[in-house]
């Protein structure tokens, strides 16, 4: 259910997101503040500019045409991306077309303004620390957790500057900036002005009220470009928060059928303590893409999915909780199907360093074609892929 059409309330922060965007993310518009030396904003968006320029190299021009290889047409135009924090830049690697956008992770969007009361000698250690997160995220391809805290405790708000970072790759500018609440019916409440000033006293209560953030963009070009959104949720995902606050699962059911993504996710959706959220993309979703952090294969095939592999799986890394029975289970995956090439990282690569990639799907069951290579129902013999169809695979990108 795209609300993208609906009329837009609340207070619209676009002022301080396109400083943002200039300042801190380097992009080609918006003003900077008077009080910052324009020197240091050349020097960090010189250092910026080559990481961008990196990035778009090594990862951005490999992964997307091969995404783009394996999409089949007509996916749903809502994207849902659990433990995808920060990470706008391979939610559009994955689906460029996406009319929303919904990042889930415990951090915060973050509050914009003090964009505008930053004082200048200040400015110089904001952006190394951003400038540093935004590379580390280039240079691993996911969002590290500990990297998404420390950015939650800067004075700019970093989930917003990754964003932000993600539309510079892409050539795309912001349209309007706004926070909100879930309401109990998985509605949107935006955050007003009256909202802002019945909170000022209360610093708990005035952050609250940033923590999640509808980002509206579109292609730069003549205007002509669509309007995309994200939407990002500060959400624990566990059962125990799911089931004691009900607006997220009912923000949830009211998008219909979406197609999914998810990569460095700890293995979370492996866990008992994850069901909910497991069940839900289950339920809801028709394509999804991930590392080995997706949806384990038994619940895949019990859920009527197939699974495709790429890439190289002989074991998980070392990241957050896993367990023998879901190792096992992928590496058979993996051994049941033939060694489809991967040139860049998904998420985490495997135990021994290798890339690897899963499309879990169900369209062949609803009678929509999947995708053309190779692919294989859970359990059943592998057919021999396509040559002509896998891409050259391309120097992976440094780990």
């Amino acid at each position: 259910m795209s609300t993208r059409k609906t009329p837009l309330e609340g207070e619209d922060f676009i002022a301080q997101a396109m400083a943002l965007f200039r300042v801190a993310a380097c992009g080609p518009s918006g003003e900077a503040p008077a009080q910052f030396d324009k020197d240091v904003i050349a020097h960090h968006c010189a250092d910026l500019e080559r990481a961008y320029s990196d990035y778009r190299r090594d990862w951005v021009d490999v992964a997307k045409p091969f995404l783009a290889s394996l999409r089949p047409k007509d996916l749903p135009a809502e994207v849902i991306y659990p433990f995808g924090g920060g990470d706008l830049t391979s939610a559009l690697a994955t689906f460029p077309d996406a009319e929303e956008i919904t990042t889930i992770s415990l951090e915060p969007a973050g509050d914009v303004r003090p964009i505008d009361r930053l004082a200048g000698d200040r400015l110089p250690s904001e952006l190394a620390t951003h400038r540093g997160h935004i590379e580390r995220l280039f240079a691993k391809a996911h969002s590290r957790t500990d990297n998404l805290d420390k950015e939650a405790h800067t004075e700019l708000p970093g989930e917003i500057i990754f964003a932000l970072a993600a539309l510079v790759v892409y050539g795309a500018e912001p349209v309007s900036l706004r926070y909100f609440r879930l309401r109990d019916d998985g509605s949107l409440a935006f955050v007003s002005q009256a909202d802002i000033s019945a909170a000022a006293k209360n610093a708990k209560a005035l952050r609250k009220l940033f923590e999640n953030a509808e980002l509206r963009f579109r292609r730069a070009g003549d205007g002509g470009n669509p309007v995309q959104v994200l939407r990002h949720i500060a959400f624990n995902l566990d059962d125990d928060h799911m089931r004691a606050d009900p607006a997220l699962l009912a923000y949830l059911n009211a998008r219909g059928e979406v197609a999914a993504m998810t990569k460095a996710a700890s293995h979370l959706l492996w866990s008992s303590h994850f069901s909910l959220m497991r069940g839900w993309l289950l339920e809801h979703s028709d394509w999804m893409v991930s590392d080995s952090t997706g949806i384990s294969p038994r619940f895949a095939k019990a859920a009527g999915f197939t699974q495709e592999t790429y890439g190289r799986f002989d074991g998980p890394a070392p990241f957050g909780l896993f367990n023998d029975g879901d190792s096992r289970d992928f590496r058979a995956l993996f051994a049941s199907q033939p060694e489809r090439q991967l040139g860049f990282r998904y998420g985490y690569p495997d135990r021994d360093g290798h890339a690897h990639l899963i499309v879990t799907s169900r369209l062949s069951v609803r009678g929509v074609a999947p995708s053309r290579v190779g692919e294989v129902v859970v359990g059943q013999a592998p057919r021999s892929p396509t040559p002509a169809a896998l891409p050259e695979a391309a120097p992976t990108p440094p780990h």
